[in-house]
């Protein structure tokens, strides 16, 4: 590790555990600290804001591992470019020692959608920075997003001190709701949604079911049966629960986590009593 850049190399040390074996997926977060610094110098979070899996983990200490930096603009614009900030975020991984390339990702069809990889010096979507190895980090930009949605600006201090705009908590529920109702991924559980889920049980936060009708409704309108009141959810998110495959979220989840013990009481009766949990906004 003597060759990383000292400020990286810092991070590291406070995110090491004594008697823990190092762990790769620590340069995938110092990474993306460092794109979301890159973002706010180029002014990003005045137009969009901070939500999904990584949020959850920076800002509120999910305890799963989350790839990708999704956002979603403030309002719609069809027009919108992320190669705007391109700069910026490559001028900000320089400084740290990370020779970087982002490119964006060919779409095969259009969404609201845009991606792109960050690499370093390769044609390959992967970031590389000497001992490093090869770290890629997908972005995602919702350019037309739903309504009904709050937004604060929380800190975050390393690799120096900013705000990010982020989702408040009961509307990153409903979004992360909505994705375990209506996700479509390639016909396989997202055990990552149904973890997160259990987090926002264990944290009494109370869901925004306003965000979570209008957001379900515009990302999945052929398949969304609301809008929902309270108990039509209850009864609906039941009914999700019984078609689930548990083992198999259990088995996509896994590799995410730390301690594999906190899944072991994963059950349809135990997702059914935490339905009986959820508090509403």
């Amino acid at each position: 590790m003597s060759q990383l850049n000292p400020i990286i190399q810092q991070m590291i040390d406070d995110r090491t555990v004594s008697g823990q074996p190092y762990d790769r997926r620590m340069i995938h977060e110092i990474l993306q600290q460092i794109v979301l610094a890159g973002l706010y110098r180029g002014g990003f979070f005045s137009k969009a804001a901070f939500y999904g899996g990584t949020c959850l983990r920076l800002f509120h200490g999910l305890q799963r591992f989350s790839e990708d930096l999704d956002f979603s603009l403030l309002e719609p614009d069809a027009s919108f470019d992320l190669s705007a900030y391109f700069d910026t975020i490559l001028t900000e991984l320089s400084a740290y020692g990370c020779e970087s390339e982002i490119r964006k990702k060919k779409k095969t069809r259009l969404t609201a959608v845009e991606s792109a990889f960050l690499k370093s010096d390769t044609a390959t979507y992967n970031l590389e920075a000497n001992i490093l190895g090869k770290v890629t980090i997908k972005i995602e930009v919702d350019t037309n997003p739903p309504g009904d949605f709050s937004v604060e600006p929380l800190a975050l201090l390393e690799p120096f001190t900013f705000l990010v705009n982020c989702y408040t908590l009961p509307d990153l529920y409903a979004g992360k709701m909505s994705a375990l109702f209506y996700r479509q991924w390639q016909s396989r559980v997202k055990g990552r949604d149904w973890y997160d889920f259990v987090w926002y049980v264990r944290r009494n936060v109370a869901l925004d079911l306003v965000h979570f009708n209008t957001r379900a409704q515009e990302q999945s309108p052929d398949v969304f049966s609301g809008p929902f009141s309270q108990e039509g959810f209850l009864q609906a998110f039941r009914e999700k629960i019984e078609s689930t495959d548990i083992d198999a979220a259990r088995a996509e989840v896994r590799p995410f986590v730390r301690d594999s013990l906190e899944l072991e009481a994963w059950s349809k009766d135990f997702f059914l009593q935490l339905v009986d949990r959820i508090r509403f906004q």
